[in-house]
């Protein structure tokens, strides 16, 4: 490979990753429709990490406040003496809470379909059908209500409704982002809110992936570290700018208008599987 495959890659991993039109979706696609091979897991987790650079980047004041937050939390529980009313006074305290709430049916759903993530990822059928959904639930959040729950009022039923829904993200074609912001929406949750929580949820559940995927890869990649270099830069420099393009969409109720885009492809796909067959 490469490296301009490997920026090719990052790009292509820094959009779609943030946009709400599914980044195991697209790769899927490609590596059926135009001959592409599965990138080598080290690379994969580069683009990985160039993502998760953009996010961190974007929220950096989020999540210094969680960091401190999560390193005082015993002091300011022993302080406060109860877990409840310092959930309910302190927003760093219930954030740092509702991002771990929110994890842990994320983490359990990829780590019981993670070994068979593999034929999930290879079928073609269910990124296009997944993509017709993703669709969907894009469109009715433009039914959604203007004024949503603030902050203070999350529940940890809002966390684990969104926890659940990005875990079911692993499929090829759910779109990580468009789902849950569209979840937390749904639950009538401000956009903003739904916005930032979604991607501060995401921090996790990327670094989870990357665990994941280093574990596989470990002696077994001869990748250059130009290419892993490159591939990282393209998706930071990418995924900050379509995650800068998103907020703006999703503080304006414009998540809809990336409907007709899954849509199309979705059903383009089908349709050229069907007479493939």
């Amino acid at each position: 490979m490469e490296i301009l495959n490997a920026m090719v890659l990052g790009l292509l991993q820094g959009i779609t990753e943030f946009l709400p039109v599914s980044s195991s979706g697209h790769l899927v696609l490609l590596q059926n429709f135009l001959g592409m091979t599965e990138p080598e897991l080290l690379l994969d987790i580069s683009l990985h990490m160039g993502t998760l650079l953009a996010v961190c980047a974007v929220f950096s004041s989020e999540i210094r406040s969680i960091i401190n937050t999560t390193f005082r939390l015993p002091a300011l529980y022993k302080k406060e003496g109860n877990l409840r009313d310092l959930f309910e006074t302190n927003q760093d305290v219930k954030m740092v809470i509702l991002v771990i709430i929110g994890s842990i049916p994320t983490a359990l759903i990829g780590f019981f379909f993670h070994k068979n993530a593999h034929k999930i990822f290879g079928s073609v059928w269910i990124a296009g059908t997944m993509l017709l959904i993703t669709g969907m639930l894009l469109w009715f959040t433009r039914y959604v209500n203007l004024s949503g729950r603030t902050f203070t009022r999350m529940k940890f039923f809002d966390a684990i409704v969104v926890g659940i829904v990005q875990g079911l993200a692993i499929l090829p074609g759910i779109s990580r982002s468009g789902s849950t912001i569209s979840a937390a929406l749904f639950l009538g949750i401000d956009r903003e809110v739904s916005g930032r929580y979604s991607f501060l949820l995401c921090i996790p559940a990327i670094c989870g992936a990357m665990l994941l995927e280093l574990k596989s890869s470990l002696g077994q990649s001869t990748i250059p570290l130009s290419m892993i270099l490159m591939g990282t830069l393209f998706a930071a420099v990418t995924g900050f700018m379509s995650l800068k393009i998103l907020l703006k969409i999703v503080k304006n109720g414009r998540l809809h208008y990336f409907s007709p885009y899954c849509w199309a492809i979705g059903g383009f796909v089908l349709l050229l599987q069907y007479f493939r067959l």
